[in-house]
């Protein structure tokens, strides 16, 4: 089961930088992309999630909407 972590956030966004603390001690790697500064991604978000709130976390063909650390420990199995 493809587990790769990707995230979509902006540097101010509070719960995307508690996102990114919640995968850095639990050893999680993931790839992050700046909506604020990458037009691109951000299209790709809205496209995938039909808003533009942050963050948006895609683990595998899973999406998770916010930070819900509940669901991020059981779709990551930790």
């Amino acid at each position: 089961m493809d587990k790769t972590v990707t995230i979509y956030s902006t540097p101010v966004c509070h719960f995307c930088h508690a996102a990114k603390d919640f995968f850095a001690a639990n050893n999680i790697a993931f790839t992050e992309h700046d909506v604020a500064a990458d037009l691109e991604k951000r299209e790709e978000m809205i496209e995938m999630t039909n808003q533009m709130g942050v963050p948006v976390i895609r683990i595998g063909d899973d999406v998770v909407i916010g930070f819900d650390e509940d669901k991020l420990k059981e779709l990551l199995e930790i």
